[in-house]
């Protein structure tokens, strides 16, 4: 039997606890020539991207530990997971506990089309050609399956066109959200900063230090947003 889509994603995650989305799966829109995708910024045990593009009803994902490049030389790395569902597409904000906890920041979004339009046949050849046309990432791209891994380890590389940059890290050239417009601690500072003080999802190493760094200067926000409202803020929450 088939199996049920989004059942995984659903499987992992309590939604009485987390914001996501729990989803429901839509029809295929076939007649639709450009389709959904974007690249969500999580920052939670290690920082990393999650690629989606939309198919069949859902999100494909990819989670990307060094995030896309634009250089054609550089192939990065991006692990198959399980199905997200259309309207995680648009979702930001604090997941508080339990999996994927952390912050997760809605990095570009745009549409995309496959080179080959048979999707499910070029998944199976592992060898997915696509053109981008989001805020950040444009032009031609592919992700190409390796062995390893059994199957879930693939390579996302940007193809050589006028979109392409050896020289630009557009990680570093365009960091913020294309959502909020913020950063990691904009983010969690209209959340609840507090609850990492003592318990961060990183505690050492890059992705531990970033999550001090964010947690700092969120509480800084969060006060500061407060002492300008005349403590408004924190009666509301009472």
């Amino acid at each position: 039997m088939a199996k049920r889509p989004l059942a995984e994603y659903r499987a992992k995650r309590d939604f009485s606890k987390s914001p996501e989305p729990a989803g429901e799966s839509k029809p295929s829109r076939k007649k639709a020539r450009r389709r959904f995708f974007c690249v969500q910024k999580h920052l939670a045990s290690h920082l990393h991207y999650d690629f989606r593009l939309e198919h069949d009803g859902v999100l494909l994902s990819w989670a990307v530990p060094k995030g896309p490049s634009l250089n054609p030389a550089e192939k990065r790395l991006a692990m198959h997971v399980e199905d997200h569902p259309l309207d995680y597409g648009e979702f930001e904000g604090v997941i508080p506990e339990g999996y994927g906890a952390g912050i997760v920041m809605l990095w570009d979004k745009g549409t995309w089309e496959p080179e080959d339009p048979d999707v499910d046949a070029a998944l199976e050849r592992g060898d997915l050609k696509m053109r981008l046309d989001g805020y950040k990432l444009k032009g031609s791209w592919v992700l190409v399956r390796t062995r390893r891994d059994e199957g879930r380890s693939w390579l996302l590389i940007k193809h050589r066109d006028e979109w392409s940059s050896p020289e630009l890290d557009i990680l570093e050239f365009a960091p913020l959200s294309v959502k909020s417009e913020g950063d990691f601690a904009d983010i969690l500072a209209q959340d609840r900063p507090d609850i990492w003080i003592s318990n961060r999802p990183a505690r050492g190493g890059e992705a531990g230090a970033l999550f001090r760094k964010v947690v700092e200067r969120a509480l800084a926000l969060r006060q500061a947003r407060e002492e300008g409202d005349g403590g408004k803020g924190r009666a509301k929450r009472r």
